[in-house]
């Protein structure tokens, strides 16, 4: 049985057809760029993920950068960031003419922590910080993190790419954030079928603010009153993205059965699986395991042999990409993010997943020797 790592392309009876009824409706009406389509996406996500101020743009790098203007990180200004995420979150804060500051996660949640976040403070005077939440989980410390940074005037940024329907203390994760970003590519848990991606705020103005940023820095049709570009949410993604919303809380109650059926049945030694924290309500993004890099390599090669699709999410630290090089301020290291890197391995995990496609990769990955 060939088991893919992910496929985007289990719809739910009828997508197919609402969703080209729909494009076709807004082909008629000319509804490509904006429209009322795109105001509609942004209040079911609003209310969806119980925030304040929810708004589409372009991608979920965009999202982040427009986060960060938004929410008044200026050129020269240190920001803090976990040495474990993906490449966007390091190029976005070169890419708003800041300065990256990484730091290591922890072994065991594969998150930043409290104790090392107060450390980054302290050793770089940051302006800014960037929290990720990574797999579908949330990072455990969230709440402590908030506070720290309030405390410590540090502009907290919340990196939700992989977060979409996780909560954290039974709430909602990106209700809580002051800023939060997320993307909408299409192997996301809500994906749509191109680019595109999300802002979250607490506040009206910053709110107001990234809208503004988000057009070209219009307060008029050609009135500009900031330096923006163009990261406009289509009118089609908005639409795709709209319906599948509606059938968002059935995905992931697949994806977790899933995720859960690997941590509870899979009894290899050679895998040591990883969960969320007491404390998180994953959205079944990723499974994920860690075994020892030295055995990765010949495991990746059994389950190609038997055609299991397998990730590693990711691959290498940020402070040591090639790309860092010239940009990264400085790093606090202890070695853990590096080892994650080397050491963690996502088995198959998508909405729908058949029931013989899971026991398949159970009974293959107990098998390994």
């Amino acid at each position: 049985m060939k088991v893919p790592f992910i496929d985007i392309l289990r719809f739910e009876n009828g997508f197919y057809e609402t969703v080209t009824q729909k494009a076709a409706e807004l082909i008629k009406n000319g509804h490509f760029v904006g429209g009322p389509v795109v105001g509609q996406f942004e209040t079911a996500l609003k209310d969806y993920t119980k925030t304040a101020f929810a708004l589409g743009c372009a991608n979920g790098t965009d999202a982040i950068q427009l986060a960060l203007r938004a929410a008044g990180v200026k050129k020269n200004d240190k920001v803090l960031l976990p040495d474990m995420t993906f490449w966007a979150t390091f190029e976005s804060v070169v890419n708003v003419g800041a300065v990256p500051y990484t730091l290591d996660v922890s072994r065991e949640t594969l998150h930043l922590t409290v104790a090392s976040v107060k450390e980054g403070i302290e050793k770089f005077k940051p302006q800014a910080l960037i929290l990720v939440h990574l797999y579908g989980w949330a990072c455990p410390e969230t709440v402590e993190i908030r506070k720290l940074c309030k405390d410590s005037n540090v502009i907290l940024i919340e990196d939700c790419a992989q977060a979409i329907g996780t909560k954290i203390n039974n709430e909602s994760l990106i209700a809580g954030a002051m800023a939060a970003t997320t993307s909408f590519y299409p192997a996301k848990v809500l994906g749509a079928s191109g680019d595109a991606g999300g802002v979250f705020f607490k506040e009206a103005q910053v709110a107001k603010d990234c809208q503004i940023l988000i057009n070209h820095g219009r307060t008029g049709h050609y009135d500009h009153g900031m330096i923006g570009w163009n990261s406009r949410l289509g009118a089609y993604e908005a639409m795709f993205m709209l319906e599948s919303l509606k059938h968002l809380d059935a995905k992931l109650a697949s994806r977790r059965v899933v995720c859960e059926r690997y941590r509870k049945e899979i009894k290899n030694p050679a895998l040591k699986f990883i969960g969320p924290a007491s404390n998180v309500w994953e959205n079944g993004y990723l499974s994920v395991a860690v075994m020892d890099p030295t055995s990765r390599p010949a495991f990746i090669e059994y389950l190609k042999k038997h055609e299991i699709g397998y990730g590693t999410v990711y691959p290498g630290a940020m402070s040591e990409q090639p790309g860092a090089t010239g940009h990264i301020g400085g790093k606090i290291s202890h070695g853990h993010a590096d080892w994650v890197a080397k050491s963690v391995i996502n088995l198959p995990c998508f909405a729908y997943m058949k029931q013989e496609e899971v026991d398949f990769v159970i009974k293959t990955v107990n098998d390994y020797k």
